[in-house]
């Protein structure tokens, strides 16, 4: 995925995550997803699959150089808003000219 594609993915989902807060609240955002079966079985795959994402970041960013413990305070926070961060990051880290040192 390009960095625009990205970027356009995390801005829609961050302000789809904000309304969500605003009408539900923090708290009630969960609480709404634990009223039914079915909001327990995607929580639970959220949670599996931002696990997942963490375990890639985690051993991709020991690789790279990049910070990764700002990235799980944003995942815990906002979901996928972390690993979408985290790609943007790393694709701008990675396209950027590396400097030359005699």
């Amino acid at each position: 995925m390009t960095n625009k594609t990205l970027a356009i993915v995390l801005a829609a989902f961050t302000a789809a995550s904000f309304y969500a807060i605003e009408v539900h609240g923090y708290l009630g955002f969960f609480e709404a997803l634990g009223s039914s079966t079915a909001g327990v079985v995607v929580f639970t795959d959220l949670v599996i699959a931002l696990t997942l994402a963490l375990l890639w970041m985690r051993s991709d960013s020991s690789e790279r150089g990049l910070p990764f413990w700002p990235y799980v305070v944003l995942t815990f926070a906002l979901g996928s808003v972390g690993p979408l961060s985290y790609l943007i990051h790393r694709e701008l880290r990675t396209r950027a000219p590396r400097e030359v040192t005699a």
